[in-house]
């Protein structure tokens, strides 16, 4: 079973993400992501880091006119650094989901993942004033910044999903599962765990 986790900023579905791994006893990857691209692409981790989950430009040119061969991404020298990562980062979410159960957060996965079984999609969210007080007190976003912070985020990360993909992020029908953390992240773990287990039952049997 791979669980995918998409998550507005704030709404703590990493950490709901990285408990359920715990919990399962299964690989988690986040920005775990970010370090295997670099080491696969002999680039610093550093670079990667700025630009991680933001749109590039050039991709779909770059696809469009062969630089994908072999179900693996050619030479990426004429690539932003954004769609690089994208790339490399496409490739590792492929090859972890051939290794078997594993919890992986953002970047998309759920869209990469959509032609395979065995693939529960999550996306968590959570209000807005919720949202803000964990950027504060979690993540140490300075009060007066915070809401913008969220916000800026949030866009950011609807951006690069309906660049890569060309859908809409957040929209329930990209996901099996949509969860309001505000009823607390240990019920948004046990959920989950639910429905997978629920969902890996024959129909009769559910």
């Amino acid at each position: 079973m791979i669980i995918t986790i998409g998550r507005q900023y704030g709404s703590g579905g990493r950490e709901i993400g990285r408990r359920l791994a715990e919990k399962l006893g299964i690989p988690f990857y986040d920005k775990e992501l970010i370090e295997l691209a670099a080491k696969e692409s002999g680039m610093a981790q550093e670079v990667f880091e700025q630009v991680d989950e933001k749109a590039g430009s050039s991709l779909l040119y770059a696809l469009s006119t062969g630089s994908m061969a072999g179900g693996h991404f050619a030479p990426l020298n004429n690539l932003t650094f954004n769609d690089r990562l994208f790339l490399l980062q496409n490739q590792i979410i492929r090859d972890i989901a051939e290794k078997g159960p594993a919890v992986i957060v953002g970047r998309c996965a759920n869209y990469i993942l959509r032609e395979r079984g065995g693939v529960v999609n999550v996306f968590v969210h959570a209000g807005l004033q919720e949202r803000i007080a964990r950027a504060v007190s979690e993540y140490g976003h300075p009060e007066k910044d915070a809401a913008g912070i969220v916000q800026k985020i949030d866009k950011s990360r609807a951006n690069y999903y309906d660049h890569y993909t060309g859908e809409k992020w957040g929209v329930a029908k990209q996901y099996h599962l949509t969860l309001d953390s505000g009823v607390g992240l240990d019920n948004c773990v046990e959920l989950i765990e639910r429905y997978a287990e629920m969902s890996r039952k024959p129909v009769g049997e559910r």
